[in-house]
């Protein structure tokens, strides 16, 4: 058989910059990690995601990069030339047809030419005025009529140039024919988009109508939103040229494109195109001014390229800022970046597009309704990422042992045992799992395995059993964690966030046998699950409301009477929030005599239950520390006041030996 490679040639090409195309495929855990860090650092998923792909990673320039390549462009374009350039170049043909025309009058000593000589002098000072004044003059001199013509020819070029790019130079030298087919499309284009808008256009007409004017639109549009996406751009660029002169210019360059597209026959067509475009197309910037600052002057088609392009880079630099609901770089048009910034910068979109999509698709980041949310996936990773952060600084003090291998073993065997749990830490029953293994593959397997050997059992992991043993000892925790405005402004909201997210990975990763939940309050105070604890940003409100928050944990430690409970409290500040008797939230400050009262009768019902309430004072205020202190002793807990740095280390070693068993007695730390 012959090889179907042999004389096949291989051909490369020159690489053009970009993404090295031999690197391995991205690996989205480690952008995963660099959005955690924000998120650690007590952001949310959405602002991270902004962080890292305004600034890049692993060497892939950011959107930040790209919009300040956009703004040098954007400057440049500004420095490209002035507006007036088709205003000045009538006046200069003008100036010298009238010029002309007076030097072949100078010599004539007739009446006739005395009476043209007249004519001239009185022409109006304003050029629209002038040119259709000179349309019935009768010319003597060759070049002043020739510059007159070439006026004439000028605007109607340029007129249909700022309307159609490239018509400038696809009508230099028109005959009438050339004239009157622009005519047409002018008619058939008004026709389709008539049709379109009563939902009679078919693609058929389109074809049709590109088949006969396809050479006026070099752009090629595939269907008819494209040609109107295409059209209306350009006529909103051109309104918004014709704004950015002065008023004298603006009066002036109006006056001679109407004479223009009168004298061709066209103002009506081209009246009714921009109405039907702006009425298709309302979203487009019909309005506004810009400040251009070149001196060499631009021709009407041109100046409305420019402006276009303009509007073009202001488009892209509002979506490449992201600031939107439910942005993504998908609303981004790759075609639009490579128009304005080149290849390279299109290929560092694709790359960050790529980024966004491999955090989507390998299960990382989800979207709901407009909301970036992490997915369980990514915020056990982060709360991973935490907990080794905490364990890293509890080995660094030298103090305490966290990683005991038989945390949380079990009892004494009872003899029976049960299916394999995950999370279960119980010894491994081998021969009840060999014995499951083999009666769910029957007896053809056995017999298989007598004829082909030992490989003919295999286990599943349904046939995995544990050996039972007693009751374990368990802890319902409750940790409560302060979301209040105050957090934020001494910057300890991070470290907050860090450290419930960091537990809440120890007790359901170590610690499967315990139950965790987390409270966070501030005027109110509600149960926080992993995913909301990683997307969430402190609350912009006032008030503290620990009363509430006592209330929820008690409920927690009544779903689990047997279970040591454990209720740690994060706060920078006294209670100033109760609810009332119409369970609306009361805030005052300095805080209400009720509301102190009602926090400590709440922490009377928690003392009840049990539950030793040890409390991570982030600040020193007097008021804060009186309180705790007298929350203490009526419950026997215990005060602590890390150093916001080891809030993490404190509250994972103060739960490690909570769950031990009591330490009872109110102490200062």
């Amino acid at each position: 058989m012959s090889n179907p490679l042999a004389g096949r040639r291989s051909r490369y090409g020159v690489w053009h910059g970009g993404r090295d195309p031999l690197e391995p495929p991205f690996d989205a855990r480690s952008a995963l990690d660099e959005i955690g860090e924000d998120i650690l650092a007590g952001e949310s998923p959405l602002d991270a995601l902004r962080r890292l792909l305004r600034q890049g990673t692993d060497g892939l320039p950011g959107l930040d990069t790209l919009r300040r390549k956009l703004r040098e462009q954007r400057r440049a374009a500004r420095r490209r030339g002035s507006l007036d350039g088709t205003l000045q170049r009538v006046k200069e043909l003008l100036e010298r047809a009238v010029e002309s025309e007076r030097q072949a009058l100078f010599p004539d000593p007739s009446d006739a030419a005395r009476l043209s000589e007249s004519e001239l002098d009185t022409l109006p000072a304003d050029p629209a005025r002038a040119v259709r004044q000179l349309s019935e003059y009768q010319w003597r001199s060759d070049d002043a009529r020739a510059a007159y013509e070439q006026i004439r020819d000028l605007l109607r070029r340029e007129v249909l140039d700022s309307h159609f790019r490239g018509m400038k130079q696809a009508l230099e030298g028109a005959t009438p024919q050339d004239m009157a087919r622009v005519k047409d499309m002018l008619a058939d284009l008004n026709a389709m988009l008539a049709a379109d808008a009563r939902g009679e256009h078919t693609q058929q007409q389109f074809h049709d109508f590109m088949s006969s004017y396809g050479d006026f639109f070099p752009e090629q549009p595939a269907d008819l939103a494209e040609l109107v996406d295409s059209l209306a751009r350009r006529s909103a660029a051109q309104q918004r040229m014709m704004a950015s002169l002065s008023d004298e210019q603006r009066q002036e360059l109006a006056d001679l494109m109407a004479g223009a597209l009168s004298d061709a026959g066209l103002a009506s067509e081209v009246s009714a195109l921009q109405q039907q475009l702006r009425s298709a197309r309302p979203d487009l910037p019909w309005r506004g001014r810009e400040q251009m600052r070149g001196e060499r002057p631009l021709g009407l088609g041109d100046a409305t390229t420019v402006l276009e392009e303009l509007a073009d880079f202001d488009e892209l630099d509002s979506l490449l800022d992201q600031d939107y609901a439910g942005a993504t770089l998908d609303d981004v048009d790759p075609e639009l970046v490579e128009r304005a910034l080149g290849r390279s910068a299109r290929e560092q979109l694709d790359a960050l597009r790529q980024i966004e999509h491999e955090l989507d698709r390998q299960g990382y980041l989800t979207r709901e309704n407009g909301r970036l949310e992490l997915s369980p996936r990514a915020v056990r990773r982060i709360g991973q990422v935490a907990l080794r952060r905490v364990f890293a600084d509890i080995e660094a003090t030298g103090r305490g042992g966290h990683d005991v291998t038989d945390a949380g073993a079990a009892g004494e065997l009872t003899g029976a045992s049960r299916a394999w749990r995950f999370g279960d830490e119980q010894p491994l029953d081998v021969a009840q799992t060999v014995r499951n293994a083999v009666l769910r593959a029957g007896r053809d397997a056995v017999l298989r395995a007598g004829r082909d050997g030992p490989d003919g059992v295999r286990l599943s992991v349904d046939d995995f059993e544990v050996v039972e043993t007693e009751r374990r000892t368990s802890a319902a925790v409750a940790l409560l964690v302060d979301l209040s405005y105050s957090m934020a402004l001494r910057g300890t909201w991070g470290v907050a966030k860090s450290t419930a997210l960091a537990l809440h990975s120890l007790v359901s990763t170590r610690y499967p046998q315990d139950a965790i939940e987390i409270i966070g309050f501030s005027n109110y105070a509600r149960v926080l699950s992993p995913t909301e604890l990683a997307g969430l940003s402190w609350d912009m409100v006032q008030g503290t409301n620990l009363q509430h928050a006592l209330m929820l944990a008690g409920r927690h430690l009544a779903k689990h009477p047997e279970a040591e409970p454990v209720v740690l409290v994060i706060t920078d500040g006294e209670p100033t929030a109760h609810l009332a008797d119409d369970g609306h939230a009361r805030f005052a400050w300095p805080p209400l005599p009720e509301t102190v009262a009602t926090t400590y009768a709440e922490v009377e019902r928690v003392t009840r239950r049990g539950a030793t309430i040890n409390v991570f004072m982030l600040a020193d205020d007097p008021g804060l520390v009186a309180f705790v202190d007298k929350m203490a002793q009526r419950n026997g807990g215990r005060v602590f006041s890390p150093e916001p740095g080891q809030l993490g280390e404190y509250v994972v070693r103060d739960y490690l030996r909570a769950r031990r068993g009591r330490n009872r007695g109110a102490r200062r730390f």
